[in-house]
C-alpha cells in the first residue's frame, strides 16, 4: 500500500496544472485513505496539537467552528503540504507572471516557510473545520501576512452520504 508522499507524487500534475490555470481549481483521487481520514476527524476532539479554537457565529463567519493545527503539524498533514507544494508553485508563479507581480514563490515548501518566518508569519495554517447540520461558512479569503501562497488545499475528511447528507463546496 503507497503512503501519502507516494501517492500525492502519483497524480496527473501536468493535469491538475492545466486545470487550475483554465478552471481555478482541479481534483484529484483520494489521497488520503478511510484510516487517515477517521484518525484527523478524530483529532478534532483532542485540544492538544491545536493553536487556536473558532466559533464562526461569534465573528460571523458562518455556523460551525473549526480549529488552527499547531506545530509540529499531524505527519499527514505534513507530509501533503512538503508533497504538493513543489507541484504547486509553478502555477503560482506563472499567476504572479501574468499579473506582472515580481514574487517568485521558490521550489519547495520548506524554502517558503522560511520566507515566512523571516516576516515574522510563524503561526500553522492548516485547520480542520467542523459543521453540524445546517451549518456553512462564509466565502472569504485568510490572510496572515504579507507573503500569501495563493492557491488552497481541501481535503474532504467525511464521506457523503454516510456521515452526512446534502451540502454543497463552492469556490470563486
Amino acid at each position: 500500500m503507497q503512503n501519502v508522499m507516494q501517492r500525492v507524487q502519483g497524480l496527473d500534475w501536468p493535469g491538475l496544472r492545466e486545470s487550475i490555470q483554465e478552471k481555478g481549481y482541479a481534483l484529484t483521487p483520494e489521497v488520503l485513505t478511510a484510516k487517515q481520514c477517521r484518525g484527523l476527524v478524530e483529532l478534532y476532539g483532542c485540544d492538544q496539537g491545536f493553536r487556536s479554537h473558532i466559533v464562526m457565529q461569534r465573528y460571523r463567519f458562518g455556523r460551525g467552528e473549526y480549529k488552527y493545527f499547531d506545530y509540529p503539524l499531524p505527519p499527514v498533514v505534513q507530509e501533503i503540504r512538503e508533497t504538493c507544494f513543489p507541484h504547486l508553485a509553478p502555477v503560482a508563479n506563472r499567476w504572479n507572471e501574468q499579473l506582472g507581480a515580481e514574487e517568485r514563490f521558490p521550489e519547495t515548501h520548506e524554502a517558503f516557510l522560511k520566507s515566512c518566518r523571516k516576516q515574522g508569519q510563524t503561526r500553522a495554517t492548516p485547520l480542520l473545520l467542523h459543521y453540524e447540520a445546517g451549518g456553512f461558512n462564509c466565502l472569504h479569503q485568510d490572510i496572515y501576512g504579507e507573503l500569501a501562497f495563493p492557491l488552497q488545499m481541501t481535503c474532504f475528511l467525511s464521506q457523503a452520504g454516510e456521515d452526512y447528507e446534502g451540502g454543497e463546496f463552492v469556490l470563486l
